[in-house]
């Protein structure tokens, strides 16, 4: 079976004046290697496609595979994630993990919050703001708030201003996160408890947890996009205790089974002020660098290696487009 393999390569952006900002979720060329190597001894034969515009050319020019590994983060809008497997499915070629609907809405924060809510699965008070008089409905919510970009990835626009604990610093942020990103604000009650990240394969019944890690920050700080880059000096992961392990993986398998997410990704939670577990986001296109990504952080930490990993994506997609 022929691979595609379809990424955003952040030197690529960089190289044509795109900031570091902008290119914060994008890949480094190990992360390609690592997965082109990791599938190529799991049997598959793979051939590397690129980003949207480099896939575009491909498909223009003739270019079809038996599969697309997609872990395409696109640049722009609230549909980024979109775009790859959307034009995939224009094409009808399958592909490796969720469609356009499920990316679309699982970056849109406060739909995921919408849709995980409607199904059982617990989530904090908050509220979506487009201008900052859309913070009247804040009356409702209790200090200390969180505040965040809806559509964003990889901890960006988190800061330690992010907790919010008055009315007036809460304008001030709103408007400047609004200002900055084009896209409106979640405004959320600040949950102070212990953080988890719970990885999850498969898809609908047959999903199954590949285990669970507490993301301890050092000094509280928040996991932003610069704490997650320097990790190792401010973060340290533990696996889950038994004590709470029951409850982070219902609120894991009942968020992904309620977005319809397939194959593998992560969903965070973290507990509210009462100790109950509560969702945060769900990541169906999490990182896939072997060493520093979570979902192969935790699943390695809980016992299951890369190469395992990878081959339970694999199979999880094939069974889905009947390839198995």
């Amino acid at each position: 079976m022929r691979i595609g393999l379809t990424y955003d390569l952040r030197s690529w952006y960089l190289e044509r004046g795109y900031t570091m900002d902008e290119t914060a979720e994008f890949d480094k060329e190990e992360t390609v290697a690592a997965l082109e190597d990791t599938l190529m001894r799991l049997g598959y034969a793979t051939e590397r496609i690129g980003n949207l515009f480099e896939l575009v050319e491909k498909l223009a020019a003739g270019k079809r595979w038996d599969m697309v590994f997609n872990i395409s983060e696109g640049l722009y809008g609230d549909g980024r994630e979109s775009a790859v497997p959307a034009l995939l499915d224009q094409y009808r070629i399958p592909y490796v993990f969720s469609g356009p609907v499920v990316m679309g809405i699982s970056l849109n924060k406060y739909l995921a919050r919408l849709v995980v809510d409607a199904a059982g699965v617990p989530v904090c008070p908050g509220i979506i703001a487009t201008s900052v008089h859309d913070l009247d409905q804040s009356s409702a919510l209790a200090f200390p708030l969180f505040v965040k970009p809806v559509a964003e990835g990889t901890g960006k626009g988190i800061t330690t201003r992010s907790v919010v604990r008055d009315h007036d610093s809460l304008v001030t942020l709103v408007a400047e996160l609004l200002a900055t990103y084009h896209q409106p604000v979640l405004i959320e009650e600040y949950l102070p408890g212990r953080e988890f990240t719970v990885g999850v394969t498969g898809s609908g019944a047959e999903a199954k947890v590949t285990g669970g890690m507490e993301v301890i920050c050092r000094d509280n700080l928040p996991y932003s996009v610069e704490v997650k880059e320097n990790y190792e000096n401010y973060v340290k992961y533990a696996v889950y205790d038994e004590d709470i392990r029951e409850e982070c993986n219902a609120v894991a398998l009942g968020a992904w089974r309620a977005l319809s997410a397939v194959d593998a990704g992560r969903v965070d939670m973290k507990a509210d002020r009462n100790g109950k577990m509560c969702f945060i986001e769900a990541n169906p296109l999490a990182g896939l660098n072997p060493i520093h990504s979570d979902l192969p952080m935790l699943s390695r930490l809980n016992g299951m290696s890369f190469d395992t990993l990878m081959d339970r994506i694999m199979e999880s997609a094939k069974k889905r487009h009947g390839l198995a």
